[in-house]
């Protein structure tokens, strides 16, 4: 077995929560910052709030605001077949209109 695959392990690492409340724990990191724990948890605590400090709402809508809409082949194919008679009808009709361009 490889000696050097495995992470370092912090036996005495130090949670805090937004609350203010700080325990310690085995982790591989030394410092971990949480937002909820099991001292101000609505679970635990018995007390309505809310949670969502992240808002996953939000972000969720904001990641849907700039994701592309879906085109199908089908409008696809329209645009290039109005693409490539736009650029049929721009083009000279004659050879004088060709040098005088």
């Amino acid at each position: 077995m490889k000696a050097t695959i495995h992470p370092k392990w912090f036996p005495e690492a130090k949670v805090t929560c937004a609350c203010g409340n700080v325990f310690t724990t085995g982790a591989t990191v030394p410092e971990i910052r949480v937002d909820v724990c099991y001292n101000c948890h609505p679970f635990y605590t018995g007390q309505m709030k809310f949670v969502d400090t992240a808002g996953r709402v939000d972000a969720f809508k904001a990641r849907m605001a700039g994701a592309k809409k879906h085109i199908t082949k089908t409008e696809k194919r329209m645009v290039k077949k109005l693409k490539k008679l736009q650029e049929e009808a721009a083009r000279p009709e004659s050879l004088a209109e060709l040098r005088s361009k």
